[in-house]
């Protein structure tokens, strides 16, 4: 609102007639005065002629008769009727849901200063706050400042890890006190030992014992929530070095506290258990106030089992995360205002029509039709039916390349094994990764002698297969190196790139790796290109309309008949954001927007285009993006050496798009343009 004066003390008699634009209409007067002018009641009342009850009075009566309407930022409205559904659905105490965007600051630094208010606001005097580690765990203590209150105690939930990083038990536990002019406790002994036995001798000793005791007395706790991924901080902090998590916690989705959890909050046993020294999940469920603190697309199935798992009761999250946890709940997020309720919804589609036989056989009917469709190209490997490898593809001498994912992407990843691009794929079941024999079939196949190449996208079941395939290739004598690509912007904030997922830029990675390896470059060299061209590319999409399962023929999730779902991932979930369905042009700004923040090209810049059909879009609706796309880049001065535009990675049927960039520099632009012949990409 404006914050313009007008003259004051010219018009402080009674009976002051408004200016014409107001006719007579007083309230119109005042409110326009208050919101608009940026007067106090006070001035008002001077500039009126009129007492400042009056005013007041006058005021209230523009909210009643519709005059003045308050509005929240969208954002922060968002925020606070997702923090509500949280609150309501989990049986939480309280819960600080922070806006996802707006802010350039990392979100983990958000988190951090939201998670300080918290404790700004519950902590009192007399309190032992117990605290595990991690980068926000972290961050709050930076944010935080108390100063008012007494005998205040801070101790570290675990023991010590390595020191390697800089969010480690003890520097958290350190600055949280310091922050609050509390008495720090450490446990004086390492996160995890050795063996059982170690541990309960080194629990008796009396230093330790006393420490432990403190622990147990601890009336609040402040925890982060670790996902499993490579990057996690549980991973960083050396709990699980020369543990093999795939035969031992495969049902693990997340940690609190160095404690592993399943999907269900249910502790999963496994070799660790016995020789961790800190909180156990018991005691942290016996502590009144359990404040989780932790966000980002990659946490939700961990945040989700430690709400489900009763571990936390104040929950300090972001909105789009928050969102994604809810909706695996089933639950409708941020329920809309009234005003914004449609009148009159569209019948929901309930089924779906598919060319089906049976949904079990849907994946191997399709693999059969495409080798007979692509005889010329692809070719079975022996002894799997669910690994395929390239008639002219691997050759003595040339790395390697092999692909690989689940089903209902199609052409992915199929489509992309030839002459110039993959040597072999390994194809899971819908939105499933493949298992380890199939892997291990195409990784062989693909061998000429100089190693192999994996190229998969960053979700937790090709992760864990195709690194018990590599293992398995490696006692076969097969050197394999990995790349998982990360080009969804809508999955992981910028600062977490590591966690984003990969999805359609897949396609422009195995487009530049094909080419290194079909150029007989060696292994290193082909690994450093991929990993630049993953590190290039940006993706986001946006659905119309959910894909449906072939087993229930049912939509996979529901959307509105005005809404459209903004940062999809490809296996038929829901995004990041619902919003009111807008038009191409205006679609294509929001998605352009958001991947040129990320980019950052300079004027003369070429990127590679790819307007992706995620299954049931029809090339002219991608064509009306393409357009709008290009204007854009046209005012930004930034040229579009190769515009790909169809079916490249779907999601089943999911109605949407999906649009990558990848930003182009000589060798990258070279290797693209480099010849190649595949049953979805053909470059002469």
């Amino acid at each position: 609102m404006s914050a313009r004066k007008v003259q004051r003390g010219s018009n402080n008699s009674t009976n002051v007639r408004p200016p014409l634009r107001f006719g007579d209409d007083l309230l119109l007067w005042a409110a326009w005065l208050y919101y608009e002018e940026g007067l106090t009641q006070g001035e008002i009342a001077d500039h009126m002629g009129v007492s400042r009850p009056s005013v007041n009075a006058y005021l209230a009566d523009a909210r009643v008769r519709g005059i003045v309407n308050i509005e929240i930022a969208p954002e922060r409205f968002r925020a606070l009727s997702i923090a509500r559904d949280l609150q309501e659905h989990f049986g939480l105490d309280d819960c600080f849901v922070i806006p996802s965007t707006g802010s350039d600051s990392p979100l983990v630094d958000r988190l951090g200063s939201a998670a300080a208010q918290v404790l700004t606001r519950i902590t009192r005097s007399g309190d032992t706050i117990a605290v595990t580690w991690g980068r926000t765990m972290l961050a709050t203590a930076n944010h935080l400042k108390i100063h008012s209150l007494q005998d205040l105690r801070v101790i570290q939930a675990t023991g010590g890890t390595t020191a390697k990083i800089p969010w480690t038990p003890e520097a958290c536990a350190t600055r949280l006190a310091d922050a609050i002019g509390a008495r720090c406790i450490p446990l004086s002994a390492p996160a995890i030992v050795s063996s059982s036995a170690m541990r309960d001798l080194l629990i008796k000793e009396s230093v330790l014992s006393e420490q432990m005791e403190v622990l147990a007395e601890a009336n609040r706790i402040v925890l982060g929530i670790s996902s499993l991924r490579p990057e996690s901080t549980i991973h960083t902090s050396g709990f699980f070095d020369g543990i093999a998590m795939h035969e031992h916690y495969h049902d693990a989705v997340g940690s609190i506290a160095g404690r592993l959890i399943s999907a269900t909050g249910q502790a999963v046993d496994g070799p660790l258990e016995g020789r961790v020294i800190g909180i156990g999940l018991d005691e942290v469920l016996a502590i009144r106030s359990r404040i989780g603190v932790a966000g980002g697309m990659d946490k939700v199935q961990a945040i989700l089992a430690a709400l489900r798992g009763g571990y936390v009761n104040i929950m300090v999250t972001d909105a789009d995360t928050a969102r994604a946890i809810l909706t695996s709940e089933g639950v409708e997020k941020g329920r809309p205002r009234p005003s914004e309720a449609s009148p009159a919804a569209l019948p929901e589609r309930v089924q779906v029509k598919k060319f089906l036989n049976r949904p079990k056989d849907a994946v191997d009917e399709s693999i059969a039709g495409a080798l007979l469709a692509h005889e010329k190209c692809l070719a079975p490997i022996k002894g799997t039916t669910r690994a395929l490898r390239a008639l002219d593809g691997p050759r003595t001498g040339k790395v390697g390349l092999v692909i690989g994912g689940g089903s209902g992407h199609e052409p992915g990843f199929l489509g992309y094994v030839g002459r110039g691009l993959a040597d072999a794929v390994a194809i899971g079941n819908v939105f499933a990764s493949p298992p380890p024999d199939p892997i291990l079939a195409a990784t062989l196949a693909a061998d000429g002698g100089a190693g192999v190449l994996h190229i998969i996208g960053n979700f937790s079941g090709d992760l864990m297969n195709f690194e018990m395939a590599a293992e398995m290739a490696k006692a076969h004598g097969v050197l394999v190196k990995t790349v998982i690509t990360t080009d969804d912007v809508a999955s992981a904030p910028a600062d977490a790139r590591a966690a984003r997922r990969g999805v359609a830029g897949n396609v422009f990675v195995f487009k530049i790796a094909g080419a290194a390896c079909d150029r007989m470059l060696p292994m290193e060299t082909c690994f450093a290109l991929a990993q630049r061209a993953n590190e290039r590319c940006y993706t986001m999409g946006v659905a119309l309309e959910p894909g449906a399962s072939l087993d229930t023929r049912r939509p996979s999730f529901i959307l509105g008949p005005d809404d459209m779902e903004i940062g999809v991932g490809v296996h038929g979930e829901p995004g990041i954001a619902r919003a009111h369905i807008a038009t191409a042009d205006e679609t294509a700004d929001m998605i352009v927007d958001r991947l040129l923040d990320e980019m950052r090209p300079a004027e003369g810049d070429e990127v590679a285009i790819l307007v992706n059909s995620l299954g049931s879009t029809p090339h002219m609706e991608l064509y009306i993006l393409n357009r709008r796309l290009r204007e854009r880049l046209k005012t930004r001065r930034i040229k579009a050496h190769v515009t790909l535009i169809g079916h490249y990675y779907t999601s089943l049927d999911m109605a949407g798009v999906s649009v990558t960039m990848m930003h182009l520099d000589p060798e990258l632009k070279v290797l693209l343009d480099h010849p190649c012949t595949s049953p979805a990409i053909t470059i002469s």
